[in-house]
């Protein structure tokens, strides 16, 4: 995910509006610790995309009738999934130079 995508940009107004949400329930997935905006020195809720990204899950999930455990079990073990991935990716990427680095040391090509 890029760096940018957790730049908070998005005040809940905003993020409400966007994803069709009351703000009430934003700040109830909130205070439940389902999500974790940054907040200004005034305390206000500022959301960057990979927020959005994460209500719209949590949406989803409640939409099809997830309760709220059920949701932060399943978003904790996609962002597992997500983690998984990438380190599996790059332990693809260390053994292939290791490879490359073996054949050119056994055949000098």
């Amino acid at each position: 995910m890029p760096e940018h995508d957790n730049e908070p940009f998005y005040v809940i107004s905003v993020v409400a509006k966007m994803l069709d949400l009351h703000p009430q329930t934003i700040r109830h997935y909130d205070r439940l610790g389902l999500i974790s905006p940054s907040r200004t020195a005034g305390k206000m809720r500022l959301f960057s995309k990979k927020d959005i990204e994460r209500l719209e899950q949590i949406h989803s999930f409640t939409s099809v009738g997830v309760n709220l455990a059920g949701v932060e079990m399943l978003v904790n073990m996609m962002e597992k999934m997500v983690t998984m991935k990438q380190e599996m990716e790059e332990d693809m990427k260390k053994m292939q130079e290791e490879l490359e680095a073996m054949h050119e040391h056994f055949y000098g090509e």
